[in-house]
C-alpha cells in the first residue's frame, strides 16, 4: 500500500536511510541521521511536497518525496526528487510504483520539471529514472568525496505537462 507519509514512520526510515549513508555512495551524508532529525525533514517537506511511503504487514518497505530544486522563485515549478528501497526489498517494483505515485501527485500540484540526481555509477538507478520517461542532462565529475574516493552525479529530468497552465494564466502577476 502506498499512502501519504507520518512522522511516526521516522524510525523505519532511518533504518533505510541509513543503510545507504553507511554503505554506498548513492547519498552523501556520511552520518547516521537520527531520529529527530528525520522527524524534522518528514515535517518540513510534507508541509509543502509530498511524500509517500510503500507500507506493508505495517512495515515501511521504500519512500519518495519531492523537494525544492532551488530557493529562487522562478524555480517554483521545478523539484528534484528522491526514492529509497529498503536493501531487503528490492527488486519487487516498490520504487517504480513509489515513483509513479510521486509523479502523479507532483503532475496534480502543477509541478513542471522533476529533476532527479543520481550518484554514479548507479545502473539500477539510471533504468527507474529512464524507465519513467526521465531524460539525462548533466553529469558533474569527482563533486562528491566518500569513502576515500571521488564521485560523479548525474542529473536526469522529467518535464511534465504541471506548471505550463498555471504559469500562463498567471502571466507576470507572480
Amino acid at each position: 500500500m502506498i499512502r501519504t507519509v507520518k512522522v511516526a514512520d521516522a524510525r523505519d526510515i532511518c533504518n533505510i536511510y541509513n543503510h545507504y549513508v553507511t554503505k554506498t555512495t548513492i547519498t552523501f551524508e556520511e552520518e547516521p541521521v537520527v531520529l529527530r532529525d528525520m522527524e524534522s525533514r518528514i515535517s518540513e517537506i510534507s508541509e509543502r511536497f509530498p511524500w509517500i511511503v510503500f507500507e506493508e504487514n505495517e512495515q515501511i518497505l521504500g519512500y519518495s518525496y519531492a523537494t525544492s530544486w532551488k530557493s529562487r522563485g522562478a524555480y517554483r515549478y521545478s523539484v528534484e526528487s528522491t526514492v529509497y528501497i529498503s536493501p531487503l526489498f528490492t527488486n519487487r517494483k516498490i520504487g517504480t510504483q513509489l515513483y509513479e505515485q510521486l509523479l502523479f501527485t507532483l503532475n496534480e500540484m502543477n509541478i513542471h520539471s522533476v529533476i532527479g540526481g543520481i550518484a554514479l555509477p548507479n545502473i539500477p538507478s539510471i533504468k527507474l529514472h529512464e524507465k519513467l520517461g526521465f531524460e539525462k542532462i548533466a553529469r558533474f565529475k569527482e563533486v562528491g568525496w566518500k569513502f576515500n574516493k571521488w564521485i560523479d552525479v548525474g542529473y536526469w529530468q522529467l518535464n511534465m505537462k504541471g506548471g505550463t497552465e498555471t504559469a500562463r494564466t498567471r502571466g507576470s502577476s507572480s
